[in-house]
């Protein structure tokens, strides 16, 4: 049994942030099926004055999901998109963007149903959705021409993601009203975080110290000595500026992108994030 076990942590160690989520939310799934009264407590309100006095629901929601369906699709969503966003950018702007695009979710929620409660009445919210929209409006705004390989033919992800703002929009007036104005939510923390790290500014940053506060508060170990990280402007992806100057458009992307898996988006320096914002267009 123990070995079992062992087995299943390394398994878990192995994957990627994302991926972890995903477990978790399964994990979550299951245990609903027989707890469902108790996960009444981390249900969003769309009454603003029973959502302020539980305010963990703010981001409880995004892990709760009753249907098979709403998981799977949800999941398989965050998992395609996943793999995606973390080839090009850092886990903690991956948790960011999912964090925050859930929170903004939830509040668009509230909001719309708080102040206008004759068009919308009293609802819950669960599900990931609008955490997973905030990621995939992330990718379009941030690269909108790059393409994307869809059976035989290739199309731009800002089609892509307009075409799934535009579904939302229209099923604001459907039957899921709540749940789409979540996903218009995240869609517009994704757009909006995504234009002003072109700009170089990263609006998550205070987020992830916030959260990082949190979890240093939980830590009871050591802490080993800080280091000291060290950016070369005198090269462009680990090359000098004269190789880097050789390379055809699609290397010099590659390189760039390989440096971003290895030591995330942050590592880059200004003339490097400004040569891939460039290539996104």
């Amino acid at each position: 049994m123990s070995d079992f076990l062992q087995d299943i942590k390394y398994k878990y160690a192995r994957l990627n942030v994302l991926e972890k989520i995903i477990v978790v939310n399964v994990i979550i799934f299951l245990l609903s099926l027989v707890l469902r009264k108790y996960f009444f407590w981390f249900e969003l309100p769309s009454d603003f004055s029973e959502a302020i006095v539980k305010p963990w629901t703010i981001v409880t929601y995004a892990f709760l999901h009753y249907e098979p369906l709403h998981i799977l699709f949800n999941m398989l969503w965050l998992y395609v998109i996943g793999r995606m966003f973390l080839n090009l950018f850092s886990a903690k702007m991956a948790l960011n963007v999912y964090f925050l695009g859930a929170i903004s979710g939830g509040i668009l929620f509230v909001a719309c149903y708080s102040l206008f409660p004759e068009t919308f009445g009293r609802n819950y919210l669960v599900g990931a959705s609008a955490a997973v929209r905030a990621l995939l409006i992330f990718l379009c705004a941030y690269m909108p021409n790059q393409e994307l390989r869809v059976f035989t033919f290739n199309i731009k992800l800002w089609y892509i993601g307009a075409f799934v703002v535009i579904l939302d929009i229209i099923g604001v007036f459907g039957v899921n009203s709540g749940g789409n104005l979540a996903h218009l939510g995240g869609a517009i923390l994704g757009y909006f975080y995504a234009k002003q790290l072109t700009k170089g500014k990263d609006i998550g940053s205070g987020f992830a110290k916030f959260m990082d506060g949190i979890v240093d508060f939980f830590k009871f170990k050591k802490k080993g000595p800080l280091k000291t990280v060290h950016k070369n402007k005198s090269k462009v992806g680990g090359y000098t500026k004269s190789d880097f100057g050789e390379f055809n458009d699609q290397k010099k992307i590659d390189v760039i992108l390989d440096k971003i898996s290895k030591s995330g988006y942050d590592s880059l320096t200004e003339e490097e994030k400004e040569y891939l914002f460039r290539a996104g267009k």
